[in-house]
């Protein structure tokens, strides 16, 4: 199994605690040591092109900065690197979206990824103007990469749907090559949009045997429309010379969390529509005393951060192992990340990345 290898750009700041939402309001940026400047984030992005990364994940959401702008501005920063960027179809009309991949193909040299975000907090999608349930944001997602399939062909067509409706559209210099389309969601009304739609499905990181099951069913609906898909995962990183040294830092990070902060956080993770969030928030129940949910991997982070949860936590073999382990389900993407994220990006490098080469099928 091929094992491909992505970074994460932390465009909300970073930190050698835990960076993202915490309890009280999901909308605030919080306060960082080292923020989302320019400077910093194209020093991230060129350690991880040094380190070996394919790509790096740019997030999307109030409490970062745009995906779309700052990857852009950090193309001449750097080489080879792709940008996976993260944004939500509910904000953007298919037609602008597909002339903004084209665009960012040909300046980049087809170094554009795309992965398409539903939906998040409840709250945060209101303050952008989006009032849909559930479910009817999934409808909307599914016309939406409807539209960019068919505009990246570019020929002219029509469209008159329940979300979009465009008359005598055109992308009129369409990409040499497509943009991949990654794509995550848990629910029962994602998973047959991932199976028509996406290149590669994205999950996160759930023990090895709920993965199993995750991607065994995008499998069966992938092959029902004729298609295959390959799979990714998120995961976080902590990784030392030796098992102590990693587990003493998922301590320290873990005394650094406010219990008040934890309680508020489960009970508002406990309560999303996000089917994927509900489960992040099941794996540790809001507890601090049993967040090792299968070997080296840690729940410490979901206690307060919405999204990925999880972290591999271990000496640098036993990492390699882990992920080996998902490769062997058939994981080829692996999102990693590691506070903070210009150290922790060249320690990967430096100290895993190897032990994964000695396999030929590394990329």
């Amino acid at each position: 199994m091929t094992v491909r290898l992505h970074w994460f750009l932390p465009t909300t700041g970073d930190d050698r605690n835990v960076v993202g939402v915490t309890a009280r309001d999901s909308l605030q940026s919080r306060v960082t040591s080292r923020p989302p400047t320019l400077d910093y984030l194209a020093q991230v992005a060129r350690a991880a092109e040094s380190a070996g990364f394919e790509a790096v994940l740019t997030p999307t959401g109030s409490d970062c900065e745009d995906s779309w702008l700052t990857t852009a501005a950090l193309i001449p920063q750097t080489s080879r690197l792709k940008f996976l960027v993260a944004f939500r179809p509910g904000v953007i009309a298919p037609p602008l979206a597909a002339q903004m991949t084209a665009t960012y193909q040909r300046l980049s040299g087809g170094r554009l990824l795309l992965n398409i975000v539903t939906g998040s907090d409840a709250d945060e999608q209101r303050s952008y103007g989006d009032f849909l349930g559930h479910d009817e944001r999934y409808g909307r997602t599914g016309e939406f990469l409807h539209l960019l399939h068919t505009a990246w062909q570019g020929e002219s067509y029509d469209f008159d749907g329940e979300h979009y409706r465009v008359a005598g559209g055109r992308l009129r210099r369409p990409p040499q090559a497509r943009p991949p389309v990654f794509f995550g969601g848990s629910s029962e009304a994602a998973l047959p949009l991932a199976a028509r739609y996406a290149d590669t499905y994205l999950t996160w990181g759930e023990p090895p045997a709920a993965v199993k099951r995750k991607i065994d069913r995008v499998r069966e609906l992938a092959a029902a429309e004729g298609r295959e898909l390959s799979y990714g995962i998120r995961l976080h990183v902590i990784s030392r010379d030796t098992a102590a040294e990693a587990w003493a830092e998922a301590d320290r990070i873990l005394d650094s969390l406010d219990p008040a902060a934890i309680k508020a956080a489960h009970e508002r993770f406990s309560r999303s529509d996000s089917a994927g969030q509900r489960a992040m928030a099941a794996l540790s129940g809001g507890r601090t005393d049993r967040l090792e949910i299968h070997p080296n991997l840690w729940a410490g982070f979901g206690l307060v951060r919405p999204g990925a949860g999880t972290a591999l936590v271990g000496n640098h073999e036993q990492v390699a192992e882990r992920i080996e382990e998902y490769a062997a389900l058939g994981i080829e993407h692996f999102i990693l990340s590691g506070q903070p994220h210009l150290e922790e990006a060249i320690r990967f490098g430096e100290c895993v990345r190897p032990l994964l080469s000695r396999a030929p099928a590394l990329v």
